[in-house]
């Protein structure tokens, strides 16, 4: 392997935004949606998400340690949708539902993994681009967004839900969607909360009730307290220093509401995470591609499409004021950086740092769930 040096972020202003924050991306929707494109669906050609998922196990140092031959199941019960973040390069407020390098990427880094037990679902959506947020979003952008993955959901239930379970996966952008589309369509009915395995909602400042574990966003989806809980949500925001002041994940201004920080590793307290990051670089010259290289990950130089490594110990930390996962370098272990800066912490990690461990999570959920509904 070949560290990454990290020089000074050389980002345009629209990578400075790699999300939409605040009211604007849950604004009510004023579009028409489009016919659903799938980026990842079970069946399609050129699948993105349908990847072999042998892994090799590293040191925190990047040695190779062994290998090992992983399976996805060839009938998994439960589904998983996923909404990916910000990664559009296309020029335009909103993008398009062209499938592009950095989607085909954002799904195998983020969404391919959890195919050992899920059928992954994943709708191209008309997101907010990085240009856009450079320029500055709109609420009728947003909306676009929304309709959109709207849209796809009530396709997914209508054609290929069946009774099943779902997983709920987002990140980012991908998160301030699914907030409002669990709190509008999901969260005030019984009969879908029941559908609902669990809900991974990744940076993107999901709130509750301060001191409690509902609240906020969602009015009886609770925050997920044990690896055996159903029907509830993971939602954190990695950071390895106390956030500053300005941080933009970790703090919320609404009153009476805290930011939710779950660890899926250790729900009470630190625990090793199981980082896992496929061998390939992300979609090389894309603005996605260079901000990856930059939080300082090592190359690979190994035969499996996947490498696994625990290399940092993560815990839910209040410091500061802001609820984040705080993670620190185990021996051996790459200081990673903040990147476009300090405020937004480690973000670009937030889906991978701990996939070993969120992907375990949710096949005991799975399986909870399927042993329930027996």
């Amino acid at each position: 392997m070949r560290g990454v040096k990290a020089g000074k972020p050389r980002l345009l202003a629209g990578v400075i935004a790699l999300v939409a924050l605040g009211a604007v991306l849950l604004a009510p929707s004023s579009a028409g949606a489009a016919k659903p494109v799938w980026l990842c669906k079970p069946g399609i050609a050129d699948n993105p998400c349908d990847v072999s998922l042998d892994t090799t196990e590293v040191s925190p140092s990047g040695d190779a340690i062994g290998t090992e031959k992983v399976k996805a199941a060839k009938h998994p019960k439960v589904d998983c949708f996923y909404v990916y973040p910000t990664v559009s390069d296309q020029p335009t407020d909103n993008a398009n539902l062209n499938i592009d390098p950095e989607e085909r990427s954002i799904a195998l880094y983020q969404a391919a993994r959890y195919t050992r037990d899920c059928r992954v679902f994943a709708p191209m959506y008309r997101q907010v681009t990085i240009a856009g947020l450079g320029r500055g979003i709109s609420d009728l952008s947003s909306g676009v967004a929304y309709s959109d993955v709207l849209n796809a959901w009530k396709t997914y239930l209508r054609k290929y839900n069946k009774g099943r379970g779902v997983v709920l996966i987002g990140h980012s952008q991908g998160t301030y969607v699914l907030r409002k589309l669990i709190a509008e369509k999901i969260d005030p009915k019984r009969k879908l909360r029941k559908k609902l395995v669990s809900a991974l909602l990744l940076g993107g400042n999901v709130t509750v009730k301060a001191g409690e574990s509902s609240g906020g966003d969602f009015e009886h989806i609770k925050a997920c307290q044990s690896k055996k809980q159903l029907h509830c949500a993971v939602a954190f925001s990695t950071f390895n220093a106390q956030p500053p002041a300005d941080a933009i994940f970790g703090r919320t201004t609404e009153p009476g509401l805290q930011v939710l920080c779950t660890n899926p590793a250790n729900f009470d307290g630190a625990a090793n995470l199981h980082t896992i990051l496929p061998s390939t670089p992300f979609a090389p010259g894309t603005t996605i591609g260079l901000a990856t290289r930059l939080v300082g990950f090592p190359e690979f130089s190994v035969s499996t499409p996947w490498v696994e490594s625990t290399a940092y110990n993560g815990e839910c930390s209040s410091a500061g004021g802001a609820n984040v996962l705080r993670i620190t370098e185990l021996p051996g272990a790459p200081k990673l950086n903040a990147v476009p800066n300090a405020t937004w912490g480690l973000h670009l990690t937030d889906a991978n740092i701990e996939l070993g461990n969120l992907s375990d999570l949710v096949r005991r959920q799975a399986k909870a769930f399927v042993k329930k509904r027996k």
